[in-house]
């Protein structure tokens, strides 16, 4: 009777210390993402002559997604840090501040449908359906898609996943009221171009995908023209694909 007693007890210590330790950590991921809200909005001071700010929407979204959920186990301590972090497969997961840059550039509304390129990490496609939106998103790389398809099936089921090369967008669900491009090539993707509708924004990284690019907002206007604007210089990943 002893013995049952005691194994009663060492199950209900188990049971809380678990979670006091769930709640402990929870409170420090909320810290954590206080802190990299933060550093942002000192980025965003640091930029303010090119006319752009973050809004409340934004930063009240960075506030609730998870983002060490989205990095490998390996890497949670530099999950909220100002910097990008590899997720493997030669890929990164973004410098939280570019997330919260090339959000707000798409100035996406609630139920807007929006096509990524590059789902990576999902993080991206997180924050953007955390807006409210419906979000599409390809990978070309089986293996990344499959491991972040079990977070995104978890936090965020009604984003859409597809395999293949993002060059080519996904016609299927075109037009598109924004798209963004999370790594870098040359030139800008015709496809892609068609894909969005007019009255639309495109956010991408145009440049030399092997040094660093010009990340640019293309308005595209009710007439179909296109109006370009260079907002800073970044360096992301190659864009990857038969293209």
């Amino acid at each position: 009777m002893k013995k049952i007693f005691t194994n009663i007890t060492i199950i209900i210590f188990l049971l809380f210390y678990n979670l006091t330790l769930s709640a402990s950590s929870k409170e420090n991921f909320q810290k954590q993402r206080g802190k990299m809200v933060d550093t942002i909005l000192e980025h965003f001071l640091i930029y303010g002559n090119n006319n752009f700010e973050i809004s409340k929407s934004v930063i009240s979204v960075l506030k609730k997604v998870p983002r060490h959920m989205f990095v490998p186990k390996k890497e949670i301590k530099l999950a909220y840090k100002d910097r990008p972090v590899p997720i493997g497969f030669g890929q990164t997961i973004s410098q939280p501040f570019i997330v919260a840059l090339m959000t707000e550039l798409l100035n996406v509304k609630e139920d807007n449908s929006v096509l990524e390129i590059g789902t990576g990490s999902g993080y991206q496609a997180a924050v953007l359906a955390e807006m409210g939106t419906k979000v599409y998103s390809v990978e070309i790389i089986p293996e990344l898609i499959e491991r972040t398809s079990k977070v995104l099936d978890q936090l965020y089921p009604r984003i859409k996943l597809l395999i293949g090369d993002g060059y080519y967008g996904w016609e299927e669900n075109a037009p598109y009221d924004a798209i963004i491009v999370t790594a870098a090539i040359s030139h800008i993707p015709e496809p892609l171009i068609k894909q969005l509708r007019p009255g639309g924004k495109m956010v991408i990284p145009v440049g030399n995908p092997y040094t660093s690019q010009e990340l640019v907002l293309i308005e595209k206007k009710i007439n179909g023209d296109l109006l370009l604007h260079q907002i800073l210089s970044v360096r992301f990943v190659p864009l990857t694909g038969g293209h």
